[in-house]
């Protein structure tokens, strides 16, 4: 389920990311879900894709932080 464009983001990550932070996301998603294909690899009982989307969202926040409902890249 990698991500090949932007586009093909969820919503919920298009509609509050700037571009910028969609392609780290997305670069993120699709470095984690090729890395933590085995379930050995993984910590706990996440799914492949919940462990993609939860290590994205961290990449994100690396670089960018939530003010209120609008996401801005980190000074």
């Amino acid at each position: 389920m990698p991500y090949k464009t932007n586009k093909d983001l969820p919503k919920n990550v298009t509609h509050v990311l700037p571009t910028h932070a969609q392609d780290i996301y997305r670069e993120a998603f699709n470095h984690v879900w090729q890395e933590y294909a085995s379930p050995e690899e993984r910590r706990g009982d996440d799914s492949q894709e919940e462990t993609a989307h939860k290590v994205a969202w961290s990449a994100v926040k690396k670089k960018y932080e939530k003010s209120g409902d609008t996401w801005t890249a980190k000074e």
